[in-house]
């Protein structure tokens, strides 16, 4: 009885079963040499003096330029300060004039007492003037001397409280000045901690922002492949879309910071060389123009070719 299937037939099925796994190794993609997550510098805002908030309109997917106005702070308390300042500092710099001013006076009277004294002297050598005389006018340049001494020290006095007064000044405004929020960075609002009319104090959070433009992939490598990796390295980025057809897309990347020590391996990430304990972290920094990564994306680098190990 004749077999179910002619020879020839089932040398062809035979092939085709055995040629199967050389097929799949031809079709699979290659292993990527690291994994990691997105990350983006993250910037928090804060409060930098005490008050209401008078004004605060950032909710979390705003888009901010930098150098935006934000958020005010009510600074009438300040104000109130600053004025009380100004007074003082134009009462210690008029009491500085005026000193100034007794000590021109002072001068003026010390140089006349001093040349009557000069002339006095000179009489008395010539016995034209008593002693009684001449004590007289050497007491009124010794009195003139010790006043105007007095009234530098009181010069330098009335001067140190006016600097200190003015510095004084200059805190309350630059208090003023940071009750003005501005946004120091261009970037997306993640996250927002306060509301219009809530009491803030200085370091108290506002929000919390990112510039998305680019996000940086913080993959892992193992110690021998190490060695393939520079600064300025161009590789090559892949992220799952998801969906049913589980497509991937290739970005690119250029490493931008390789760590000097090693750490074990994180427990979500998976590296190439599973048998390695230790790894060393790189950030590739990544384009996102289009605003298809996020912070927390899981993806994967390839090196080039001929870099690897």
């Amino acid at each position: 009885m004749r077999s179910p299937f002619d020879r020839p037939a089932a040398l062809a099925l035979l092939l085709a079963v055995s040629g199967l796994p050389a097929l799949a190794a031809c079709t699979r993609e290659p292993v990527p040499d690291a994994y990691g997550n997105f990350e983006a510098t993250e910037v928090v805002v804060s409060a930098q003096t005490s008050g209401q908030l008078l004004s605060y309109r950032l909710t979390e997917g705003d888009t901010v330029p930098q150098g935006e106005l934000v958020a005010v702070i009510d600074t009438t308390q300040l104000a109130l300060q600053n004025a009380q300042f100004a007074a003082q500092h134009a009462a210690a710099s008029a009491q500085v004039r005026q000193v100034a001013e007794q000590l021109d006076a002072l001068e003026v009277q010390r140089e006349i007492a001093q040349r009557e004294y000069e002339r006095t002297k000179r009489l008395y050598a010539e016995r034209a003037a008593t002693a009684q005389q001449l004590d007289q006018d050497e007491r009124a340049v010794r009195v003139l001397a010790a006043q105007i001494n007095a009234a530098r020290a009181e010069r330098q006095g009335a001067g140190r409280d006016a600097a200190a007064v003015k510095a004084q000044t200059a805190q309350v405004r630059d208090r003023i000045a940071r009750s003005l929020v501005t946004n120091p960075v261009r970037g997306t609002v993640l996250a927002s901690y306060a509301r219009a009319g809530e009491f803030v104090q200085p370091g108290t959070p506002l929000y919390r922002i990112a510039n998305l433009d680019s996000l940086d992939l913080r993959a892992y490598v193992s110690e021998p492949q190490l060695s393939s990796i520079r600064l300025g390295q161009q590789v090559t980025v892949h992220i799952d879309t998801g969906g049913d057809a589980g497509r991937r897309i290739a970005l690119p990347g250029i490493i931008t910071w390789v760590s000097s020590t090693a750490e074990f391996t994180p427990t979500p990430v998976q590296t190439r060389d599973e048998r390695a304990d230790l790894v060393y972290a790189v950030k590739v920094r990544v384009p996102n123009g289009h605003g298809v990564l996020k912070i927390g994306m899981p993806a994967d680098m390839m090196l080039a070719s001929g870099a690897r190990q």
